[in-house]
Parts: structure tokens; sequence; C-alpha cells
């Protein structure tokens, strides 16, 4: 029999969960933002091509603008947060997200267009950072790889809405270049539609509280005992004097903490930016920014590639519902290992194809039927591979790995770098694609690969390890 007691803390327990679900939602709100933002451009490209006479390099600029905000968004938001503290930096980029939505939608311009892309790019930058530090810091140990998982799926339900209304919308208009039957042209309504959540992020932000590591650092010592108390729980007095001692410093956190004797930063930095370049080195954002248009290349209609683009981006989430499952379970190591065999196969597979098949007088692949089931097969394969395993897995790793005092600074340099390499392989995939698939994959598959030795080498397992004992597993004295 349990006794009224247990069955008390049992109550607590589940209380404290549901409020850590519910504030870890909200704050992966960004994310879904994020995730919106990044791939409402798929469906645009083409009909901004035919209006406006660019050309694959004008392409890549254009799709890839909103990256270069995103690595400023994310370089300065950990700074801001250590400042501001972790919600009004939701707020801020609640409001980027908005005016980046209604400026695309009015675009005059490829030029203007992209002012907006890059206005909109610093918003998903700043969230980027935000939520995955945010959840980490208010997430209890047990819980805190799914709920960091719940940033990524937020980005891929995301980047499904976009695909969706991107369909949805270029359907009723007879193409993205169409008017829509309530008037003005397709393409600008699939923008237009992102204000929306952007709405919506910005009234939650308002009502979630702040994290106990922000506030402990502000010395506000009660009100990150109270927080603690209600979506940690456990000894609150001794979490608190925990989190001092990681601290290591009376003077306030600045990204000047993450210098150190190798190359100019501290080694665990290094090693988040590098996880953050292979995140992207492996091509992931080729699928969900050029699949439309790379599948109308090869022989697809208009209508055929926005649903096969709209089936890449379910296969994305079915992979991402995996990956919380599994990523307090299995641990973050074997995913990641797991993930770089999988996406080397299929990249391969992809790149193969490509190669043997004939081109026509623009050096477009012409593929068989057979060959285009080959090809989705595999670009669905390499979707899932990445979708429960370096998608999520990178995120909760960059809120988790790094100590106290750095985390938002340090997680904020390797999210610039990610995209920064993010933007390197968007610009260049158009030039990659003229020269041939086959090589752009394969480079893909080659990066993907050696992700899987990196991984082997230098990452830590960090599964149910408290962030105040991160330094020590590092060092050995402790074990996940």
């Amino acid at each position: 029999m349990t006794s009224d007691n247990d069955g008390l803390l049992e109550d607590e327990t589940r209380a404290r969960t549901g409020s850590a679900v519910f504030v870890s939602i909200a704050a992966a709100l960004g994310g879904f933002l994020f995730g919106y933002d990044t791939a409402v451009i798929n469906g645009t490209v083409e009909a901004l091509e035919a209006q406006w006479g660019i050309g694959s390099v004008g392409t890549g600029v254009v799709v890839s603008s909103a990256l270069l905000g995103c690595a400023v968004g994310a370089w300065f938001a950990g700074s801001l947060a250590n400042r501001l503290g972790r919600p009004r930096v939701m707020m801020i980029a609640a409001i980027l997200f908005f005016i980046s939505a209604l400026g695309s939608a009015l675009a005059t311009g490829p030029v203007d267009l992209t002012v907006w892309r890059v206005c909109g790019g610093l918003a998903i930058g700043a969230a980027s950072v935000i939520a995955p530090a945010y959840i980490a810091e208010i997430a209890p140990a047990g819980l805190r790889g799914r709920l960091g998982s719940l940033q990524q799926f937020a980005i891929v339900l995301g980047i499904f809405s976009a695909l969706l209304v991107n369909f949805a919308v270029q359907a009723v208009s007879g193409g993205a270049s169409g008017e829509a039957p309530w008037g003005g042209t397709a393409w600008r309504w699939m923008f237009a539609a992102e204000a929306v959540p952007a709405f919506v992020y910005f009234m939650f932000s308002l009502h979630i509280p702040e994290s106990p590591r922000y506030l402990v650092a502000r010395r506000e010592l009660e009100s990150a005992k109270a927080i603690l108390a209600k979506y940690v729980g456990g000894d609150v007095d001794a979490k608190v004097v925990e989190i001092q001692e990681s601290l290591h410093s009376d003077k306030p956190p600045k990204i000047s903490d993450v210098r150190g004797p190798r190359f100019g930063l501290l080694p665990i930095v290094w090693v988040g930016i590098f996880l953050s370049m292979f995140q992207q080195f492996v091509g992931i954002n080729v699928i969900f920014y050029y699949s439309t248009s790379l599948w109308q290349t090869v022989g697809f209609n208009e209508n055929d590639a926005f649903l096969t683009s709209v089936i890449n981006s379910v296969v994305n989430i079915a992979g991402t519902v995996l990956a919380i499952y599994l990523v307090d379970r299995a641990g973050r190591k074997k995913l990641l290992i797991t993930g770089s065999a999988i996406m080397f196969v299929a990249l391969g597979t992809m790149s193969a194809v490509f190669a043997a098949a004939p081109v026509d007088a623009e050096n477009n692949p012409l593929l068989s039927d057979a060959a285009g089931v080959v090809a989705l097969i595999a670009a669905n394969v390499f979707v899932f591979g990445f979708a429960f395993t370096w998608g999520p897995v990178v995120w909760v790793l960059l809120g988790e790995m790094f100590p106290n005092r750095i985390r938002a600074s340090a997680l904020g340099v390797a999210a610039a770098a990610q995209w920064i390499s993010n933007w390197l392989i968007t610009v260049t995939f158009p030039e990659l694609a003229r020269t041939g698939l086959f090589l752009a994959y394969g480079l893909y598959a080659m990066f993907a690969l050696i992700s899987l030795f990196f991984v082997v080498k230098m990452i830590p397992e960090t599964k149910g390890v408290e962030l105040e004992d991160m330094e020590a597993l590092r060092s050995g004295k402790v074990k996940a």
C-alpha cells in the first residue's frame, strides 16, 4: 500500500513535470517560428525567379540571406540574455518575426526582400540560442533530453506548417505565382501567414518565468528558489549553492568568458562549434530550402513537387517524435553515431543515382521512374536519419554541455557557427547543382562520415548528468 505522503509526493512530482513541460513548450514556440521562417522560402523560389528575373546566384543570395541574420542574432542573443533575461529576448525575437513576415509579404524586389529576410534571421538566431538554453536551465535532469528535444520538434512542426501552407496556397491559387482567391499573389500570403504564430509566441513569452540560473547570477536567490521548487524540486537551497559554485565568479557573465588557449576559445566551445557545423554540412537544409524546385528540376510537376516536400516534412516529424522517446533512454552519443551512419548511406545512394542519370542541355539529371523512386526513398531515409538523431540531439547537447557561467554565451557562438555553416551550404547549392547533383550529395555524404568519427572521439555521454556536473563529467570525475 502507498501512504498519503507517497501520494502527495507523486502529485507534486506530476505538477512539477506538467509545469516544466508547459514552459518548455512556450519557449519552444521560438523553434516553431525558426522552422517556419527557414522553410517558407521553399515554396516561393520558382515564383520569385519568374517575377523578378533573378538567376541561380541571386536565388542563392535571397534564399540564404536570412541565415546571415541568424548568425548575427545568435552571436548577440547570449549576451543579451545575460543582461535582459531569457523571456525578454524571446519577446524581442517575436517582434522581429512579426515585422519580417509582413515586410517579406509586401516586398517589391529582391533587395528589400533580402532586408526583411535578414530581419527574420535575427529572430531565428536569437530563438535558436534562447530556447535550448532556457529549457536546459529549467528542466529536471531526468527530463532534460526530452524537453530539450521539444525545440527540434517545434522546428520540424514549423517546417511542416510552412510547407503545408505553401502547398495549400499554391493549390487554390494555381501555383505560387498565381492570384490567391482572396486577393494578392500566392507567394506573398506564404510569407504573411507567419505573423500569426509570431503574435502567439510574444504572448506566451510574457507569461513564463525567468531561468533560475540567470536569477542566481543576478543574486535574486529567493526568486530562484521559488522557481526551482516549482519546476525542479528537491533541496532547492543546496541546488542554489551548487549553481553559485558553478558560476565561479562575482562578475556578471559575458561573451568574453568563452575565450581560451586553443585558437582563442575554450576547448568545449570548439566542440560545440564543430557539432553545429557538422549538423549543417550534411546538407539537411538543402532538402527544406530547395526540395520543391529540386524535384521540379528532375521531372516532377509543380503540384507533385510541393506534395513531395510535405511528405519530407512528415517524415521529419515522425523522426523527431522517435528522438523524444529515445534521447533520455538510448543517450545522446549513440543516437549521433547511428544518425551519421544512416545519413552517409542515404546521401551516398542519392549521389550514385544522380551520377548514373543522363542529363539534359542544362545539366539537369533525367531520372527514370525507378531511379526517381530510389532517389525519393533515399531522401526520406536521410531526413528520417537526421530527424531522430542530429536534428534534436545537437540542440539538446548545446543546451546542456557548457558550464553554467558560459552557457548562453557559448551557445550563442556555437549557434552562430551553425548559421554560418547553413549559409555556406545554402548559397553554394545552386551552383553545385548546376555542376552536378551527384557532386553536392557526394560532398554531404563525406561530411556525414567525418561526423561519425568526430562523435566517437570528442562527444561524452551527458544523459542524466546535472548541469552543475558537466565540467566534472568532462574531466572524468563523474559518469553519465
